[in-house]
């Protein structure tokens, strides 16, 4: 799949339309009852243990409002941090400042909360295990996400439907013949991997010696798993999925399963709790 990256242009074309949803038509007409030139330093800080990111997105939101706000950063992207850690320092007009507090806080809070979630389940499995996102992201903030997955030691799984042939269940309801559809990719392949959903042993017995690169099991028990990947990882890739928990991986990654699939790491992570404090 196509590298993530976040060029700085990117970023600044993101907080923009930020802005332009949290400020049209009128600006902030609350912080526009306080005096021009009333300048103060706020401090940016954790009230939880996590992993920080969106630290870019939070400067440029401020240099977008007033290029003379000053944002100091005190912990590196992609860091840890604890309960009362100072992550940065903004200096300048108050006012503009309480104008992108919230863009800014948004950003770092979801980016935060992704990674801190994905670092959880990290730390879970053993090395030979990839955590990995899926395409369960908000609409249009895929990019961000998969960023934020890679800050807490995840991997990208696919960016979009064109950057590999992933056979799912539906695609072999569909057409009834698992080994047709799957000769027909192989067929097409053109440098595109190929990835099969597998629910059943029976179903992978099927498939076994075609010319494919990964096996992706489907909400498999854990005996049914064992079975599948010493079936499968002399011949491909493997890869585990459906409704993992921090409760269940670790017993998942026990099978010697390549990569495991969690959609919760976007679709479902808490922000981070942070503040400004003034």
């Amino acid at each position: 799949m196509p590298k993530i990256k976040l060029s700085k242009n990117f970023i600044i074309k993101v907080c923009k339309l930020a802005l332009n949803e949290d400020l049209y038509p009128l600006g902030d007409i609350t912080s526009n009852l306080l005096r021009n030139n009333i300048k103060r330093k706020a401090k940016l800080l954790s009230n939880q243990e996590g992993i920080i990111g969106g630290l870019e997105f939070a400067k440029q939101t401020f240099k977008l409002i007033d290029k003379k706000i000053i944002f100091k950063i005190k912990k590196k992207e992609g860091s840890k941090v604890k309960k009362g850690d100072l992550i940065a320092i903004i200096e300048g007009n108050i006012k503009n400042i309480l104008i992108g507090e919230r863009v800014a806080l948004n950003f770092l809070s979801h980016i935060s909360g992704v990674a801190t979630k994905t670092y959880a389940f990290v730390k879970k499995v053993n090395k030979k295990s990839k955590i990995c996102c899926t395409r369960k992201t908000i609409p249009n903030l895929r990019v961000i996400q998969k960023y934020a997955v890679k800050l807490g030691g995840g991997e990208n799984h696919r960016f979009n439907l064109s950057d590999e042939f992933l056979i799912k269940d539906n695609h072999i309801a569909s057409n009834k013949n698992i080994k047709e559809i799957v000769k027909d990719a192989i067929k097409f392949k053109k440098g595109k991997k190929i990835t099969i959903e597998i629910d059943s042993l029976n179903q992978l017995k099927k498939v076994v010696g075609l010319k494919f690169d990964r096996v992706l099991f489907d909400n498999m028990n854990i005996k049914s798993l064992n079975k599948g990947v010493r079936i499968a990882k002399k011949y491909y890739e493997t890869e585990a999925s459906g409704n993992i928990t921090l409760n269940t991986v670790k017993n998942i990654s026990k099978t010697g399963v390549n990569r495991i699939s969690v959609g919760s790491i976007t679709h479902s992570a808490s922000a981070l709790d942070l503040k400004i404090e003034i």
